[in-house]
């Protein structure tokens, strides 16, 4: 796609290494950057366009690390949420599940399940079956650029389906294989989700096996690991040593620490991670600026009551004794799913639904629904997946606001959204993460510089993602540009209206390309696969 030049004059460039911001002329041609200039003298680009960006800042596009867009950025890929605050690359294939690669049951298995995270298009051709042709598929065209991690729980789906048990030596070394040979295809590393099935039945043994081969061809592991909750500062270290032992480099998936049993907590965590860091671990994170989380509704189940996909959880929910033995689990013991912590229903927000009948359980916690028809909160949540195939996704509301600063704070930092853009209400960070933390954490709270925090979004996650072109305003870097107004950008999305554009966010190149101009979408599609480096 080619584009006019664009000469962006006299902004405050903020080039994403965390130096101080300097004003200067930038000139972005053939999807680069052409000159930089802070004379301020560059002649008009004939032809050309000629954007005054005085009092506005110039930065290294956002870059996403932990992104849901995996279905929405095909079937609507001017992808407004995203370009709106300012985002030009995502890095889907999270949390270990995703849509490739698959076989014909697998993909099955997936649409079903991960309803409540990406939805289910109607009439939508799922035409790949491997990490290459997916990748392909997002080469189309789509708005934003996009990074994909090998899901661990897919692989794990297609080669031994949804059994709660270890993989025998003949799995795990066709698990590598099919690992191996999407990175080949340009995956940039291996995604885990470990409290979702089926990745939370693996083994140390199966997650070293294939952070080796991840190691081997130079990408990174981000795991969910298998808590966040009760024994979450146990849980991040099972990950640190899983690094130290294979060489992988870490990213850990939104990087929080959530529930009562860790207010406070956040210090622990990151000394964790320095101390890992003096020993040689090579560990990044990300997090979301806000309280809440959000995932689909029977992911809260116990382990055990998951097995076997979606007909066989349905089928323990209907059976008395068994319901009644996930109640346990749930409510008293504190199941695998929730973190183990047991379930607080006053925190659960139902926030999207399949079917009309249950639109009036939407923004409402579990607790409140059930008193007001009358039930136990567990017997309106099980009967709520009953009724939805367990379709339905929810928002968890156990942060903490000290935790958040804190981690957001450190110098291993990047940004991620973790943001579900189907349901009713989605949670407001797939719309509003990155003005967020320029708006709120740095102009209003104070809690990064802008610089420090521009860098977070950018320019370290771009080495993560060992990105040598991308990630800072440099000439000859790719034109993936952000440009906004410091003094009103920030979030709009709230837990109730959550499809709201950022304020302040004025242009989005993609490639050198327009995709946001004057605030306003171009509709343009300039974005494509990022692949893996010698991929």
């Amino acid at each position: 796609m080619t584009a006019p030049d664009v000469l962006f004059r006299g902004p405050t460039v903020v080039d994403g290494t965390g130096s101080p911001g300097y004003r200067a002329d930038v000139l972005v041609s053939a999807g680069r950057v052409a000159a930089i200039d802070p004379a301020g003298e560059l002649a008009r680009p004939e032809p050309g366009v000629v954007v005054d960006a005085d009092g506005l800042v110039l930065a290294p596009g956002f870059i996403d690390m932990h992104s849901h867009s995996d279905l929405r950025l095909l079937a609507e890929p001017d992808h407004l949420a995203k370009v709106s605050q300012g985002v030009t690359l995502e890095v889907l294939g999270q949390d270990g599940l995703s849509y490739a690669p698959v076989d014909d049951r697998t993909i099955e298995v997936l649409r079903e399940q991960l309803a409540g995270w990406n939805g289910d298009p109607e009439g939508f051709d799922w035409n790949w079956r491997d990490v290459g042709c997916y990748l392909g598929r997002l080469d189309k065209g789509i708005a934003v650029n996009a990074a994909y991690l090998v899901p661990h729980g897919t692989v794990r789906m297609l080669v031994m389906g949804l059994d709660d048990r270890p993989a025998t030596p003949a799995e795990v070394e066709r698990m590598r294989e099919v690992t191996a040979a999407g990175l080949r295809e340009g995956a940039v590393g291996l995604s885990a989700g470990l409290t979702y099935t089926p990745g939370m039945y693996a083994d140390m043994a199966e997650l070293e096996a294939l952070c080796e081969v991840v190691a081997a061809h130079d990408g990174y592991f981000s795991p969910h690991h298998r808590s966040y909750g009760a024994g979450a500062l146990d849980a991040y270290r099972e990950m640190v040593e899983l690094s130290l032992r294979t060489g992988c480099p870490l990213h850990l998936a939104h990087a929080t620490m959530n529930f009562p049993e860790n207010a406070g907590k956040a210090d622990d965590l990151l000394a964790l991670l320095d101390d890992a860091m003096a020993r040689g671990a090579d560990i990044t994170l990300d997090s979301y600026p806000y309280l809440a989380g959000a995932t689909y509704l029977s992911a809260l189940l116990p382990s055990w009551a998951a097995a076997g996909g979606v007909e066989a959880t349905l089928a323990r929910l209907s059976d008395v004794d068994t319901r009644e033995l996930v109640r346990v689990d749930l409510e008293v013991r504190g199941s695998d799913g929730c973190h183990g912590v047991p379930v607080d229903w006053t925190t659960i927000e139902i926030n999207g639904v399949r079917l009309a009948a249950h639109r009036h359980l939407v923004g409402r916690t579990v607790a409140e629904s059930a008193a007001a028809a009358g039930l136990a909160p567990f017997d309106l949540f099980a009967d709520t997946l009953l009724a939805e195939r367990l379709g339905t996704s929810c928002l968890m509301h156990v942060g903490h606001e000290d935790n958040v600063r804190a981690i957001m704070r450190h110098r291993a930092h990047t940004g991620g959204s973790d943001g579900l853009l189907v349901g009713d209400r989605p949670h407001p960070r797939a719309w509003g993460t990155f003005p967020r933390y320029l708006g709120h954490y740095v102009r209003e709270a104070g809690v990064l510089g802008l610089e420090e925090c521009v860098a977070h979004l950018t320019g370290r996650a771009a080495r993560r993602l060992r990105l040598t072109d991308r990630g800072l305003v440099r000439v000859g870097h790719a034109a993936d540009l952000v440009v906004f107004d410091p003094g009103t950008v920030g979030d709009t999305a709230t837990y109730p209206e959550p499809r709201q554009r950022a304020t302040g966010i004025e242009h989005v190149l993609v490639n050198g390309v327009a995709v946001l101009e004057g605030g306003e979408p171009t509709g343009a599609l300039p974005g494509h696969s990022i692949r893996r480096t010698g991929a």
